[in-house]
């Protein structure tokens, strides 16, 4: 039986973009690549950066869609028709404004949440059920502020310092759904992730 697994990160394809917020899901499969020992290479037929590893025995796949957010489908579409992998066994990975940073939430299909990304590999797919790993960067403070220039900007202070280990705690929900199913990797990683308390040096006794 295949056992090969599609691990998608969605992103924004470009050297600008590299290191936004908007950009975690590239930032979590080339961690994951790394871990595994996967090298990247453009693909052209998939209009996508391509990565491939052997963990335990099972082929896995990582994809980075080289298109527009809204036409990510397309890579992710002919990625899983060329390698014959099945809706259950592609994950996307995707950032999440309305989840705190660091926060995971791992779902076994569902709706899009307005994400153009997702609409688009649902169209392709031809079904809302596919894993996908939604990853908190949480919102700008203040109401009502502007979100593109928040999610487009880089990471910062304890966010920067905690980046590390909330992609440790993605490599391990991905490892998690491989090895033991979703509903396990579900209880396991969904949550938040505690930031350290950054000290006030300016706060006087």
């Amino acid at each position: 039986m295949d056992t090969a697994h599609l691990i998608v990160g969605l992103g924004n394809p470009g050297p600008k973009y590299v290191g936004t917020r908007h950009n975690i899901g590239f930032m979590a499969v080339e961690a994951l690549a790394t871990r595994w020992g996967g090298t990247w290479a453009e693909e052209k037929k998939f209009k996508a950066r391509m990565s491939r590893a052997t963990v335990e025995g099972d082929p896995i796949h990582f994809c980075e869609p080289l298109t527009l957010m809204n036409l990510s489908g397309e890579a992710v579409g002919a990625a899983s028709d060329y390698y014959r992998i099945p809706p259950d066994r592609v994950m996307v990975i995707v950032d999440d404004v309305n989840l705190a940073f660091g926060q995971l939430r791992l779902r076994p299909g569902g709706g899009t949440g307005g994400h153009n990304g997702l609409s688009s590999i649902e169209q392709h797919l031809a079904t809302a059920d596919y894993p996908r790993l939604r990853v908190g960067i949480g919102r700008p403070p203040g109401e009502g502020r502007e979100l593109s220039g928040f999610v487009l900007g880089k990471f910062a202070g304890p966010e920067n310092d905690a980046l590390p280990g909330v992609l440790d705690r993605v490599a391990g929900a991905v490892a998690c759904r491989m090895r033991h199913g979703v509903e396990r990797a579900m209880n396991e990683f969904n949550g938040e992730l505690e930031l350290p308390t950054e000290p006030n040096e300016n706060k006087k006794p």
